[in-house]
């Protein structure tokens, strides 16, 4: 991709709430306003923030993009290896969406007909994917994501990785048994789809283990951005700061190989110089100089 650097707002702070809010501010674009919404959190599994998407996170944006302007807010999501009925049950999140007048959409009961084939140019997915069409044919689709490593092959779980949520559950064996070509597979389902608006929570983060649970480290920041591989990145820079396992701290980011393939496939920023660090106060600015030496040297 080239072009105007691709912005990504940071915010420093331990309030989910505040910094939802504060970080899509600072974006300054409005991609709900006059359209439906499709939410897709980090439901994978029930397992307590960052787990699974923070409910205040959730709670915020669902009230932030009302307050925007969306016609419809939807939240869909595929748990796994957890039953997704059980996932959301668990966490609240029926409750949650009413106060908000948002539909659920569990992926898992989708008839066949909701899905979409995909197969990319040059796939490692043997025989391609499906993709749920509620989310991914969205007219305005927002993933949030968590910060965290990835102890089953995918090395960082982010807003790349959130995308596996949205590919049907019988394509995960081979997913799970591509240890070579994981990284790769996860970066190709985001060629099927493309969130308008991307917010991360990073107030705690796992520097290693995950995606469930996992060695976990304070972190304090929320971050958002249009463009997935510039929010990963950003994301990678964080964990590279609090320091994290062998598989992050001992490889470039624009080297590992989610970023990698996302870049082959034009998805996003093809490295830092095209990602822009977007931040409202001293502490945000003092933070995101400290990340842009990270992003420089990789």
């Amino acid at each position: 991709m080239s072009g105007p650097a691709s912005a990504v707002a940071l915010v420093r702070t331990d309030d989910r709430a505040a910094g939802v809010r504060a970080a899509v501010g600072l974006l300054g674009a409005n991609p709900a306003r006059g359209v439906p919404v499709v939410v897709k959190p980090n439901f994978n599994t029930a397992d307590p923030c960052p787990g699974s998407t923070h409910n205040d996170t959730l709670d915020e944006l669902l009230a932030l993009l009302r307050e925007m302007g969306a016609t419809a807010l939807t939240v869909a999501d595929r748990s796994g290896p957890a039953d997704t009925a059980d996932v959301l049950r668990a966490k609240g999140i029926p409750e949650l969406c009413a106060r908000h007048g948002a539909e659920i959409v569990n992926l898992d009961d989708l008839p066949e007909e909701s899905w979409r084939h995909v197969q990319p140019p040059g796939s490692h997915w043997l025989r391609g994917f499906e993709v749920a069409r509620p989310v991914a044919d969205a007219a305005c689709a927002v993933s949030t994501c968590c910060l965290k490593t990835h102890g089953y092959g995918g090395v960082f779980t982010m807003s790349l990785k959130n995308s596996i949520g949205i590919v049907h559950r019988r394509r995960m064996r081979e997913l799970h048994a591509s240890l070579r070509s994981m990284r790769r597979m996860i970066a190709e389902v985001n060629a099927a789809w493309a969130p308008r608006l991307v917010v991360l929570d990073g107030v705690e983060a796992f520097v290693d283990g995950g995606p469930m649970t996992g060695r976990r480290r304070h972190a304090g920041v929320v971050l958002a951005g249009t463009d997935r591989v510039a929010v990963d990145a950003v994301g990678l820079a964080v964990l590279k700061e609090i320091g994290a396992n062998r598989a992050v701290m001992g490889r470039a980011i624009f080297a590992q190989e989610q970023i990698a393939r996302a870049v082959e496939l034009g998805l996003g920023v093809a490295g830092p110089a095209g990602i822009e660090i977007v931040t409202g106060d001293d502490a945000g600015a003092d933070y995101a100089c400290r990340l842009r030496t990270i992003l420089d040297r990789g």
